[in-house]
C-alpha cells in the first residue's frame, strides 16, 4: 500500500517536470581558498517557468557541473512565482533591481518579439512573454541581471487590478495596441 502510494507521488512529480521548461542562465566556476590551494566548484543559474505566468530561479553549487545544474533545477522549482502578464507582453514599463543590476522592461505590440540580451531573454521566454523591449543597466553579472528581471516581472499587477486601484475603467489602463476594439467598459 505505500509502495502504491510513492509511486503514485513520483509519477505526479514527473508530470510536474515535464511542464516546466528550463533554462541553465549561468555556469561560473568558483574557488574556495583552502589550506593546501584551491578548491574549484561551478556555480550555476538556472531558470524554470511554464511560459504562463509562472516562474523561479535556482542558484546551485557543487564541485561537478551536471551536480550543479541538478542542485539549481531543485532550488528553483521550490521557488516558483506567479507573475502578471497582458497577453503575450506585460501591463506597463517596470524596472527591477538586484545587486547592481537594474533591468527596465517595456511592454511591445504584437510582432516585435524578445529584444533583450542573455539573462533577461532566459528569464522572459520561460515566464511566456514574446513581446517586450528592454535594457539591463549597471553590472553585467549574469545572475544579478537575473534576479533583476525576476524583481521587475513581481513588480507587475495585472490591467484589472490596476483598473480597480486607480477607479478608471479597464480600457483606459490597457497597452494602446489592445485599446482596438474595445469601447468603454
Amino acid at each position: 500500500m505505500a509502495d502504491n502510494r510513492g509511486r503514485r507521488r513520483d509519477r505526479r512529480r514527473d508530470d510536474e517536470r515535464e511542464e516546466l521548461d528550463e533554462r541553465v542562465v549561468d555556469i561560473r566556476r568558483v574557488a574556495k581558498v583552502i589550506r593546501g590551494g584551491r578548491r574549484f566548484a561551478f556555480r550555476t543559474v538556472v531558470v524554470v517557468g511554464d511560459g504562463k505566468g509562472r516562474i523561479g530561479i535556482g542558484v546551485g553549487k557543487a564541485r561537478a557541473v551536471p551536480d550543479s545544474i541538478r542542485k539549481a533545477n531543485e532550488k528553483a522549482r521550490a521557488n516558483i512565482k506567479r507573475v502578471s502578464l497582458a497577453d503575450t507582453t506585460i501591463p506597463y514599463t517596470v524596472t527591477g533591481r538586484f545587486g547592481g543590476a537594474r533591468v527596465l522592461l517595456k511592454p511591445a505590440a504584437p510582432g516585435t518579439g524578445v529584444i533583450a540580451g542573455g539573462g533577461v531573454r532566459a528569464v522572459l521566454e520561460v515566464a511566456g512573454v514574446h513581446n517586450i523591449l528592454s535594457k539591463s543597466q549597471g553590472s553585467a553579472n549574469l545572475l544579478n541581471v537575473a534576479m533583476a528581471t525576476i524583481d521587475a516581472l513581481i513588480q507587475l499587477k495585472s490591467p484589472e487590478m490596476l483598473a480597480e486601484m486607480r477607479g478608471k475603467p479597464l480600457v483606459e489602463v490597457m497597452p494602446v495596441w489592445q485599446r482596438r476594439g474595445r469601447g468603454k467598459e
